[in-house]
C-alpha cells in the first residue's frame, strides 16, 4: 500500500507554500524513509521562494532536518528503523575526481544532479495527486512528514539530543562551526572576525572559540544578535551601522587586521568588509551568498598582501564524522544550540515563519512535526 503524507509545496517563486497530500515512491534498495521530527527554516529556502535560486517546480523545500528512520531498503546497513538521524544535503558518489580528493561538496554527481531537484539517482520520490513528480530541494525536501533519501544522507546521532536542536546541525551549525574548525586555519591565540550573526554566524563564533581563538570580533547590525554572540564566545561586538569593523580589527591587532574573517552575512557590504578587515597573509572564508546572477565589487587594494579568499558552502562537512561530533559537543555543553531557536512552529505556520525570517526577526524558526 502506498504511503500518503503532508508536504509544504512551492509551485512558483514569490508565492506561498501550500500544504498538500503527496504520495511516496516505493523504497529503492539503498533508500531510507525518515519520519521528520523537526526542520529549520534556512535562508537558502527563502532564496528559492524569492526567486534568487531557481529550481524546477513543484518543489518541497527544507534541507535542515532531523527525524527517525521508519523503513529501510534491502541494501541498507548503516541505519535501522528507530534510529534518530540528522539529514545531510550533500550526497556524493565517493569515486569521482573530487570525491577522491576529499571534496564531497564538489562531487561531480552532486553538482550535475542538484539543479534537477530530484533524488541523487535522478528519480522522483513523491508525486502530487495529479500525477506530477514532486521535486525536492537539495536532495531532501524536508518540509514534509516524511523524507526518502539514500542511506548516506541519514546520519545517526545520539538519542539524547532533542530533534529541534539536532536538525540545526544538518545545515547552519555544520556550515558555521565547520568553517572555523574544518576550513579555516585558526590557531590558538588568533584574532577572528565573524561578519553576520544569524544562525551560521553564531555557529562560526562558537567554532572559532572551540578552535582556540583568543579574540573573536562579532559584526552585525542588530544589537540583540551581537549580545547573543557575546554569550557564545565573541569578545568584541561591532554594530556596523555605528563602527567601522575593519578599523576595529586593526585597532585590536596593532594595525595588522584579523587573522581570519568568516563572512556569513551574505551581503555585498559584508564581502567588502571581509577583505578590508583581514591582515596581510590572512584568510577570508565566505559563507554568505547573494543572488547567483549578481556582481559584487571590491577595492582592488584590499586584495593585496597575499590574502587568501575561499568560498565554503558546508563547512568542509564529512557528515558521518561531523554530525555525531557536533551532537556530542552539544550534549557535553561545549556547543550552544538552544539559543539559536527563535520560535517553534507547526507546518501549517510555515509561511508566517518565512515572513519572520525575511524581516530579520528570527535566527531559526523550527517546524515541529
Amino acid at each position: 500500500m502506498s504511503l500518503s503524507y503532508r508536504a509544504a509545496v512551492l509551485h512558483e517563486a514569490h508565492a506561498p507554500l501550500t500544504l498538500e497530500t503527496v504520495t511516496a515512491a516505493p523504497l529503492h534498495p539503498g533508500d531510507v524513509r525518515v519520519r521528520i521530527r523537526a526542520a529549520g527554516l534556512c535562508h537558502t529556502d527563502l532564496e528559492v521562494i524569492e526567486g534568487g535560486l531557481r529550481y524546477p517546480m513543484p518543489i518541497v523545500l527544507g534541507h535542515e532536518a532531523a527525524g527517525v528512520v521508519e523503513e529501510v531498503g534491502s541494501q541498507v546497513r548503516a541505519v535501522a528503523p528507530g534510529d534518530p538521524v540528522v539529514l545531510s544535503w550533500n550526497p556524493h558518489c565517493g569515486g569521482c575526481f573530487y570525491c577522491e580528493r576529499r571534496l564531497p561538496i564538489l562531487c561531480e554527481g552532486y553538482l550535475a544532479r542538484g539543479a534537477e531537484a530530484l533524488a541523487f539517482d535522478g528519480a522522483p520520490r513523491a508525486w502530487l495527486r495529479d500525477g506530477r513528480a514532486v521535486r525536492q530541494l537539495m536532495f531532501l525536501g524536508a518540509f514534509a512528514d516524511y523524507c526518502i533519501v539514500p542511506e548516506q544522507q541519514a546520519v545517526p546521532v545520539p538519542r539524547d539530543i532533542p530533534f529541534d536542536r539536532a536538525c540545526l546541525i544538518g545545515c547552519g551549525v555544520m556550515t558555521g562551526v565547520g568553517a572555523a574548525m574544518n576550513v579555516a586555519s585558526i590557531r590558538p591565540g588568533d584574532t577572528v572576525m565573524v561578519i553576520g550573526c544569524g544562525a551560521v554566524g553564531l555557529a562560526a563564533v562558537q567554532g572559532a572559540r572551540m578552535a582556540g581563538a583568543a579574540d573573536i570580533i562579532a559584526v552585525d547590525l542588530n544589537d540583540e544578535k551581537l549580545a547573543l554572540a557575546a554569550t557564545m564566545g565573541a569578545t568584541t561586538q561591532v554594530n556596523a551601522a555605528r563602527q567601522d569593523a575593519a578599523e576595529v580589527a586593526r585597532a585590536a591587532t596593532r594595525g595588522r587586521g584579523a587573522d581570519v574573517v568568516l563572512e556569513s552575512a551574505g551581503s555585498p557590504a559584508g564581502f567588502r568588509v571581509s577583505a578590508e578587515a583581514v591582515r596581510p597573509g590572512g584568510e577570508v572564508i565566505w559563507l554568505g551568498k547573494i543572488d547567483v546572477a549578481k556582481d559584487i565589487a571590491l577595492r582592488w587594494g584590499s586584495l593585496m598582501g597575499e590574502k587568501r579568499i575561499r568560498r565554503s558552502s558546508y563547512g568542509g562537512a564529512h557528515p558521518a564524522r561531523d554530525f555525531p561530533r557536533l551532537a556530542r559537543a552539544y550534549l557535553d555543553g561545549h556547543l550552544m544550540l538552544d539559543e539559536l531557536i527563535t520560535r517553534r512552529i507547526a507546518l501549517e505556520d510555515i509561511n508566517a515563519g518565512f515572513d519572520a525570517l525575511k524581516r530579520g526577526e528570527a535566527i531559526r524558526s523550527v517546524v515541529i512535526f
